[in-house]
């Protein structure tokens, strides 16, 4: 049994397909699929199951996984205690993000690379449920998120944004001429939101819920870019946030949303504990000291 055997396993069970492991092990798929095979026959059992679309876990499987990943995670450290040892920062950081926001990620990349250029950076941009499961499972070090009121409780975070969500439509629209709308006036309307798992789309459906109706999504996209530009064209009611909106002024009306109003923050999360690498705990410092911090807490469940 080889530690690249289990890394390749690890690998093909967090993305579940053998290509987009061997992609993110930067190895040929043949090679990351005779690999696992091996394994599964020095272990006498199958641990994948490839009947399916995706890659599933066997019964032996998921039963081999947390000792593989306690394996790596073994090796790992011993190679972070003798960087540590020696002052060195070097390995990988990887961070997420949600789309279209105004934190000023490139700038806080630009001079984590400055300071430490032996660092990899990647970076990926996926919803708000992609990326709190990444942060989970240790494919993520820390992510730009957006969240409700009330926090995961399994996650670390500091608010970075927070504003108004309103609802934007185009000059000749019927309720262009409203200074304010309730959101049961949205019952019944074509909107144009961010598609399920992300933040804004997450506030939207649960404000509804609370109202007894299930918002009518005409379009959904994951760009507010190309939200504005379909609420521009009179396809309905785009829901954005107030900044993002206000800058679009010439061809949108934003107009509040009240009883409820709806609220989009963003956060700067991590593990509790923070990465298990030096690299990625100095880059959660140093995006702590740089992001703004707005004064507007969340509140964490109660166990």
């Amino acid at each position: 049994m080889e530690l690249r055997q289990l890394a390749y396993f690890v690998a093909v069970v967090e993305e579940r397909n053998f290509t987009r492991a061997a992609a993110r092990m930067n190895v040929a798929q043949p090679g990351v699929s005779a690999q696992v095979r091996q394994l599964e026959r020095e272990l006498g059992q199958e641990l994948l199951d490839r009947s399916g679309r995706s890659i599933q876990l066997t019964e032996a499987g998921t039963a081999v996984l947390p000792y593989a990943r306690a394996a790596l995670a073994a090796v790992e450290g011993v190679r972070l205690t003798v960087d540590e040892l020696t002052g060195l920062l070097r390995g990988r950081v990887a961070i997420g993000t949600v789309t279209s926001h105004q934190v000023d990620l490139p700038g806080l990349l630009a001079g984590f690379h400055n300071d430490h250029p032996g660092v990899e950076i990647s970076l990926c941009e996926e919803t708000s449920d992609q990326l709190l499961d990444g942060l989970r499972t240790g494919r993520l070090d820390a992510a730009i998120i957006s969240v409700g009121d009330t926090a995961p409780d399994d996650i670390e975070m500091h608010v970075v944004d927070d504003q108004e969500l309103v609802a934007a439509v185009s000059k000749d629209h019927e309720l262009a001429v409203q200074p304010a709308i309730s959101l049961d006036t949205l019952r019944g309307r074509a909107l144009i939101s961010l598609p399920g798992g992300t933040g804004l789309r997450a506030r939207l459906d649960d404000a509804c819920a609370g109202l007894g109706f299930v918002p009518q999504i005409a379009f959904e996209a994951g760009d507010l870019n190309v939200l504005a530009q379909l609420a521009a064209r009179g396809l309905g009611i785009a829901i954005l946030p107030c900044a993002f909106a206000a800058t679009r002024a010439a061809r949108l009306r934003a107009i509040p949303i009240t009883r409820p109003a709806l609220r989009g923050r963003l956060a700067f999360a991590w593990r509790p504990g923070g990465p298990t690498s030096p690299a990625g705990r100095a880059l959660i410092a140093r995006a702590r000291r740089r992001l703004p911090v707005v004064d507007r807490t969340v509140r964490t469940p109660r166990a």
